[in-house]
């Protein structure tokens, strides 16, 4: 994506184009292995050096607001990122915190009555346990969940 398209899409989500807006875009569009904020921010500044950290973590949180962009909370580690171009699902490992994407599934949508006077504006998947590379040990033969 270039920068006339990172433009058209922060414009048609009622987010002004700013230099610093278009890095962290780009740096999320060539580096969609789910960054954390501190790896953005260091990223960012090697291309742009007059990025603050509070700059790049504001303007991560107003993409967020926009949904251009999906924070993966990760608990007890550092959030990550992810742009929001296709529909996917998350796996997230509990051992070593490594977030991989999964194909889109359909989830099914809970029964009005259950959700009561909310209005449900998106509805995410994320999944959790070992990894491929967790569940394997030492001796080859993988670890059950």
């Amino acid at each position: 994506m270039d920068a006339e398209a990172i433009r058209e899409r922060l414009d048609v989500n009622g987010v002004k184009f700013t230099s610093q807006r278009y890095c962290v875009m780009a740096y999320l569009m060539e580096h969609p292995g789910h960054p954390t904020a501190a790896e953005i921010f260091d990223g960012v500044n090697s291309l742009d050096p007059r990025s603050s950290r509070a700059t790049v973590y504001r303007n991560l949180k107003e993409l967020v607001e926009a949904g251009l962009v999906r924070e993966v909370a990760v608990e007890g580690r550092s959030a990550r990122f992810d742009l929001k171009e296709m529909q996917h699902h998350h796996f997230i490992c509990d051992r070593c915190g490594a977030v991989e994407d999964m194909d889109w599934f359909d989830v099914p949508r809970p029964a009005p009555a259950s959700v009561g006077a909310r209005i449900v504006r998106e509805c995410e998947l994320i999944l959790r346990g070992l990894c491929a590379s967790c569940a394997q040990p030492p001796g080859g033969d993988r670890m059950k969940v």
